[in-house]
């Protein structure tokens, strides 16, 4: 998948503890552990907009997009 997870490189740098993250953005422990691991196929805009403000980062520092045509082969099409 193009789309990378970088939430743990930014818990990590801040210093912060997932326990806590999880209790004040309002997720479990495991799916703030799925979520770090990139085990997700997707993020709600308000789960991100919590992240970010928690963290006092940008949606570009808890995401990264490498794209590799092979990762696209895997892909449904869309739909109409």
């Amino acid at each position: 998948m193009p789309v990378r997870v970088t939430l743990d490189a930014v818990i990590v740098k801040r210093g912060v503890k997932a326990k806590d993250l999880a209790a004040e953005v309002g997720l479990s422990e495991t799916q703030l552990s799925l979520l770090r691991s990139g085990k997700v196929r997707g993020v709600r805009f308000g789960t991100l907009a919590r992240l970010c403000a928690a963290l006092d980062c940008k949606p570009a520092d808890l995401l990264d997009y490498a794209f590799d045509p092979a990762d696209l082969e895997d892909e449904p099409p869309p739909s109409s």
